[in-house]
């Protein structure tokens, strides 16, 4: 039915292929990860990088026998834990000579209270903090494969977000609803100070990759049970995994970074993401945090 067409939104047109080149997937043993990890393994090298070894090597196996492709590998990731992160990119730069595309996928949402081990609040830790370190540990290698890409899956809860810099674990006030939107909006200001920093040498975007049914809601009980009544209006998550697909491999995107994308095609991104003061204020207590020096 029509409405069904227009809850599917974009679909990733590009039959581009990724032989001889590698990606990898955070977050890629459910939902929107694991479409984005099936899809680019019908194109090339791609590596699973989860926190849950059973459910990645389930998700692999599945793709390996859907796609022919033997070169769908799985690597622990932990993103709550900033050891893990990094034990995976040392693992990784052992292993593989160059990385072409990274896509930031993995992310919490609606937690109760709670912190990663590094003491972060959990979706500040995850969702940016996180990402923005594994980001940094792969930069160079991603530079020396150029043309790069990095992919930030952000979403349009970034519209309600603010990076409240007097408050940002949420230990004075916190909501779990708005503690998502501000580690969204992370996202999208992180993407752009990136791409600024980057000049082109490899390109970062963001995107949002729409209402998905997934399991992403599985904190609340409320939403989860709206998920359910509503599921027919939502995406299911191959329709959400497009942008990412289209951002990772579409021919149109070669040289286009620092935008925001949702149903595969530029969408509108709050004043607050485009405020590039904050984008470089949140930069360099990010790099704080972390305790890294990023020029």
């Amino acid at each position: 039915p029509t409405c069904r067409r227009y809850v599917a939104g974009g679909r990733c047109k590009s039959t581009a292929r990724l032989e001889g080149k590698v990606v990898i997937v955070t977050g890629a043993n459910t939902g929107i990860g694991k479409e984005t990890a099936r899809d680019l393994a019908r194109r090339g090298k791609v590596i699973l990088a989860c926190r849950d070894l059973a459910k990645a090597e389930a998700a692999a196996s599945e793709i390996r026998a859907e796609t022919g492709n033997q070169q769908v590998i799985v690597r622990i990731l932990d993103l709550a834990d900033t050891k893990s992160i990094r034990e995976f990119a040392e693992k990784f730069l052992a292993e593989e000579k160059e990385l072409h595309v990274l896509i930031n996928n993995a992310g919490v949402m609606l937690c109760p209270y709670s912190k990663t081990a590094d003491g972060f609040e959990m979706h500040l830790g995850v969702n940016h903090l996180g990402h923005f370190l594994l980001t940094f540990l792969l930069l160079e290698c991603l530079k020396q494969s150029a043309p790069a890409r990095i992919v930030n899956v952000s979403s349009l809860a970034h519209h309600g977000g603010r990076i409240r810099f007097h408050d940002l674990q949420g230990e004075k006030c916190y909501n779990r609803g708005l503690a998502y939107c501000h580690s969204k909006l992370a996202n999208v200001l992180f993407t752009r100070e990136l791409a600024r920093r980057l000049q082109g040498k490899s390109t970062a975007n963001a995107l949002h990759p729409g209402s998905v049914y997934s399991e992403l809601v599985r904190h609340s009980s409320v939403m989860t049970w709206l998920w359910k009544i509503f599921s027919f209006f939502l995406k299911t998550p191959c329709e959400g995994a497009q942008t990412s697909i289209y951002c990772a491999v579409a021919e149109e995107l070669e040289s286009v970074t620092g935008q925001y994308f949702s149903d595969c095609q530029p969408a509108y991104m709050s004043p607050r993401a485009r405020d590039d003061e904050t984008a470089k204020k949140l930069w360099s207590v990010s790099c704080e945090l972390l305790g890294i020096q990023w020029d």
